[in-house]
């Protein structure tokens, strides 16, 4: 046995046992599974993996500091007190927090309500010039600038502006007359802005159409020139306005309604859809001589009103037709039948209920269907909206709303669906305004619609009140719907994430189960890009569909119920934009927050997301360390309100903690027991600067020239940094900036690198590849490792260091590694060897090839072969789960981003991305992840492909989460079928549509009055009987909107 060994890379001795050794190995052969001849020494592979991965240890420990940091944190370890999280007790206290801040909000409501009763008697005017939100200036340098508060938009602060939907006429004299008595509201909302800075937008939303905005902002139509926005199509609006309703619509599509009929019928079907809310359920149904469910699979039941199956259906209107006869009686009858049914599952809204019937006319009133159905408790409303211009059964119609508490409307032009839809709202908000009932409403989670594009989204949730006029109490006139925005940051605010520990978060719901805040809720897509477009039902995000291991719905049922407890489940937990999973165990704490429809719950991960430590030094060498010039605080992260007071905004974290801690600024609030834990932090870890500098300084004597930055983040928010060369010349300029949403502390997770470090083995490194570092000559491999407080296996995690090095530097050492014994090599010339040598992670994603192109690719598209062997013989575990997503008839797409990468089928989605018109249909989605098994360090194993034998060995590299796999390059296990990595189930669509879980009923309901029954049933009686005499008479009944009684 011959070898070329480098005399200078080993001593004499070392060199001699390795000769001897590979000598062995290469003239005896290696057995490998099954009995098979094994071509590639295991001992050999195991020599490569051991030199490379000592050398990165050494490297990565050298530059990092990790060892200095060890031993830093166990010097202060008898001065460290090690507390178990009380989980229950602190979303007890969280709650109470929210409380209050969502308490502050409702009151600056009932102050804008109180303000517009008064307002409302000070009469009419028949000319009044006011601040129209589209024609005013754009820029009044005195007043109008840009403001960080409202998403950078020039704002005025000194008043408010009035916005009209375009087509309504602005001089009408209802809107100039509600526009000059509601401008009392512009000196409360500058009182308000002044007492609580954190508002932001306030409203009135108008019964008329108008709408007040404060502050002035200027608006800006379409390419149209259109303003389609009519708050009173807001949820916001509808919720405040009116009790949650249960609808059925009917749609005429006999063979009179073809044409521009049909095309308005469908608009006005879709608008009324716009003014149901997530309290709401409804069904389409088409009739003509039959009955067409617009989904077949719904016959009979009911379905909630949120966005998903609302937009589902709308898809559906395309598909009615118009032909033959009409049959309404056929058509009310199911109608009633309908409600009915569905009333006794104890299901839907078990408040209001009406029929809306879309059609050009009716033969007769059907007086015999009523009777039986309705009369004479007159629970269901009937609203007839008539399409055309025709009125010959237009009294039919009239009748029949008189006759059933409704209300009827004719619809001749498209022009007109939006502004006549609406008047049914105001036929079923007068229960309420009669009782004077100030129901105060939140909304769910929604994104703010000034964001103008490429500005991060930002979720907001309203609180809203109606307001009633107080001058004739029996009529019941609404005038309108004050609100006020919340941004969900509000709520994140109050969260001590320093508490919940690295796997830890807070989240809420709805009392629909929807979410209003989870670290999970993705509104927008990625795509690649640093912002997407929206997704669809970002608002109407189930817990179920983010906290899926919760199969029963146990944890979500008991938060929709508004109790208070503790669930515990083993949860997967995607990260690095959906190509990873961590498993934890995680239990979950929860209660409501009241005075509000949501519940609050707080996930810790068991072991050390269960401690808390509590460390100790004096303030004058905390703050002394704590003004590093490389010491940064989480820019999301609370530890003083500087949002409070004006005085306090423009101040940094590190600012208001000196200004906090010197006593003089009293009206400045901070988390005292956080900057206690900040200043132990920066004392901690102080060394690190000096430490990092002395590297610096001798960095031209050393050959690490590929090392690029050495960063830390703290338990507490707190970061260093460190570079090793000047910023123009890194690698990858948007790590550890702002522009690296997963890389940095955020208000809902630690740094995706902290994360990952935490869940190896104390004392190794973590290396991978950023999915964001673009293309190769920029990309970069990070190595992190986490610093335990103590040696005990639930120890808190203290902090988490780490290095950015270059992907090529990373790539060299490897390459060297594996040279270091002939003839058998890695080779970057593929074509002399018989072997292809592959550098994985723990994940399976690829981090050096020879082939570069298959850098952070899986490595099943490289290997699908191999892949499934190793697979089969436990090197790699496969977790599949099942998810609720929203799918394309021909493309996924997903509702939250956590969605797996599409390893072998990029082409196909490609292709499907191209065509044709998307529809977005609920459905399973299966999700795989590819996780190393920590307990085999090494395996081989032969692949028979069509009587070829392709050989391999898989070995760990030591003290990392790496392995190297050499692989026989001599068989071609092309026909080998990959691993399926997504599929998705649309046969399920209909049973998700049908399937409806536990939600918790608004506490008010308003359905009816009794004084309007006693003041108007008579009322009813005489004018249906007019209405029916003269028609008998022949005689001509004008065409007009009758009102609603």
């Amino acid at each position: 046995c011959k070898m070329q060994v480098d005399p200078r890379t080993v001593s004499p001795r070392a060199r001699c046992a390795r000769l001897f050794l590979v000598c062995l190995t290469l003239s005896s052969g290696v057995i490998g599974v099954g009995g098979s001849h094994q071509s590639i020494p295991p001992s050999v592979v195991k020599l490569w993996a051991s030199a490379f991965g000592g050398e990165m240890k050494s490297i990565s420990a050298k530059y990092s500091g990790s060892q200095l940091l060890q031993k830093k944190y166990k010097e202060f370890e008898r001065a460290v007190r090690v507390e178990e999280i009380n989980g229950l007790q602190l979303v007890k206290k969280l709650a109470e927090d929210m409380e209050e801040m969502f308490d502050k909000k409702a009151q600056a409501m009932k102050v804008h309500s109180i303000t517009v009763l008064v307002a409302d008697v000070r009469g009419s005017v028949l000319q009044y010039e006011y601040f129209n939100a589209v024609l005013i200036n754009e820029v009044d340098k005195e007043n109008n600038s840009s403001n960080d508060h409202f998403n950078n938009l020039p704002v005025n602060l000194s008043l408010s502006v009035v916005q009209v939907p375009t087509n309504m006429y602005n001089k009408d004299s209802a809107i100039v007359n509600g526009v000059y008595w509601s401008e009392a509201l512009n000196k409360v909302f500058v009182d308000n802005f002044e007492k609580d800075p954190s508002l932001i937008w306030q409203y009135f939303g108008s019964a008329k159409g108008f709408f007040r905005q404060y502050p002035g902002i200027k608006w800006k139509p379409d390419e149209h020139g259109v303003i389609a926005f009519d708050c009173r199509n807001r949820k916001w609006y509808i919720q405040a306005a009116t009790s949650p309703k249960n609808v059925v619509i009917l749609v005429d599509v006999s063979g009179s309604m073809k044409g521009l009929r049909l095309t308005i019928a469908r608009q006005t079907v879709s608008s009324i859809l716009d003014t149901l809310g997530d309290d709401d359920f409804f069904n389409i149904i088409a009739y003509n001589e039959e009955l067409h469910y617009v989904e077949k699979c719904l016959n009979g039941t009911l379905v909630q009103a949120d966005v998903t199956n609302k937009d589902y259906f709308r898809l559906r209107l395309d598909k009615l037709f118009a032909k033959g006869i009409g049959m309404l009686d056929v058509a009310l009858t199911e109608a009633f039948n309908l409600l009915t049914d569905f009333n006794q599952t104890g299901r839907g809204s078990e408040c209001s209920q009406a029929i809306m019937l879309v059609t050009d006319g009716a033969v007769d009133t059907y007086d015999a269907v009523f009777a039986k159905y309705n009369w004479p408790d007159r629970k269901v409303r009937i609203f007839p909206y008539l399409i055309g211009r025709e009125s010959a059964f237009a009294d039919n119609l009239k009748w029949m709303a008189c006759a059933n508490k409704g209300y009827f409307t004719q619809i001749s032009t498209l022009a007109d669906v939006q502004e006549n839809v609406m008047e049914y709202l105001h036929v079923l908000s007068r229960p309420k305004v009669i009782d004077q009932e100030h129901d105060t409403v939140w909304t769910e989670a929604y994104i703010d619609n000034t964001m103008e594009d490429g500005r991060d989204p930002v979720l907001m949730t309203t609180v809203a009140m109606p307001v009633f006029s107080t001058k004739n109490e029996t009529v019941g006139i609404l005038l309108g719907v004050v609100g006020t925005d919340v941004p969900v940051s509000e709520l994140l605010k109050t969260i001590p994430k320093y508490k919940l520990g690295i796997h830890g978060y807070a989240f809420a719901i709805t009392n629909n189960g929807y979410i209003l805040t989870h670290p999970d809720l993705r509104p927008l897509y990625g795509d690649g890009k640093k912002r997407g477009g929206r997704k669809p039902s970002y608002s109407s995000v189930d817990l179920s569909e983010v906290e899926w291991e919760d199969r029963d719905d146990a944890l979500r049922n008991a938060m929709v119920n508004r109790k208070t407890g503790i669930f515990s489940m083993e949860v997967k937990k995607t990260v690095d934009k959906g190509k990873r999973v961590l498993v934890l165990h995680n239990d979950y704490y929860y209660t409501d927050i009241k005075g509000t429809p949501f519940s609050l719950g707080v996930a810790l991960s068991r072991g050390h997301g269960k401690f808390f430590f509590r460390g100790n030094v004096t303030v004058e060498e905390g703050l002394h360390d704590l003004e590093h010039p490389d010491v940064e605080l989480a820019d999301e992260w609370t530890y003083c309100n500087t949002d409070e007071y004006p005085e306090h905004r423009y101040l940094s974290q590190i600012e208001a903690i000196k200004l906090y801690l010197s006593g003089h600024e009293p009206l400045l609030q901070c988390d005292k027991e956080l900057i206690q834990e900040v200043l132990f932090d920066a004392v901690v870890t102080a060394p690190l600067e000096a430490y990092w500098t002395s590297l610096v300084l001798n960095k031209s004597e050393n050959s690490d020239k590929g090392v690029e930055i050495a960063y830390l983040g703290s338990r507490t928010g707190l970061s260093r940094i460190n570079l090793f060369v000047v910023p123009d010349e890194l690698t990858n300029q948007d790590f550890l900036t702002a522009e690296d949403k997963e890389g940095v502390f955020n208000a809902d997770h630690f740094p995706l690198w902290y994360k990952r470090a935490a869940e190896q083995v104390p004392g190794t490194f973590v290396y991978s590849l950023p999915f964001n570092s673009g293309s190769e000559n920029r990309s970069v491999v990070l190595a992190s490792t986490a610093i335990q407080l103590l040696d005990e296996r639930r120890s808190p995690i203290a902090a988490a260091v780490g290095i950015q090095m270059k992907l090529d530097f990373f790539k060299k050492k490897f390459w060297t590694a594996s040279r270091q014994v002939a003839p058998l090599s890695c080779s970057l010339h593929p074509v002399t060897q018989n072997i292809n040598c592959y550098l994985i992670d723990n994940n399976g994603f690829v981090l050096v090839a020879e082939d570069y192109t298959l850098t952070g690719k899986f490595f099943g598209e490289a290997e699908g072969a191999v892949m499934n062997k190793l697979l089969q013989m436990g090197s790699f575990k496969r977790d599949v789960w099942l998810r609720f997503s929203v799918c394309m008839l021909w493309f996924v797409r997903f509702l939250v981003e956590f969605n797996l990468y599409s390893w072998w089928h990029s082409d196909l989605t490609v292709k499907a991305q191209r065509s044709g018109r998307p529809m977005y249909v609920p459905c399973d989605t299966e999700y795989p992840a590819f996780v190393s098994e920590r307990t085999i360090k090494e395996n081989t194993g032969n692949i028979d492909c069509d009587g070829c034998l392709k050989s391999f060995v898989v070995q760990q590299i030591p003290s990392s989460n790496l392995f190297m796999v050499v692989v026989d390059n001599k068989c071609d296990c092309s026909m080998v079928e990959p691993l399926t990595s997504t599929a998705h189930n649309e046969s399920l669509k209909c049973e998700r549509l049908k399937f409806q879980k536990d939600r918790r009923r608004p506490d008010t309901c308003h359905p009816f009055h009794p004084e309007v029954t006693a003041t108007t049933h008579t009322q009813i009686s005489l004018l249906a009987l007019l209405i029916r005499l003269c028609s008998l008479n022949n005689d001509i009944i004008r065409p007009y909107r009758m009102q609603h009684v």
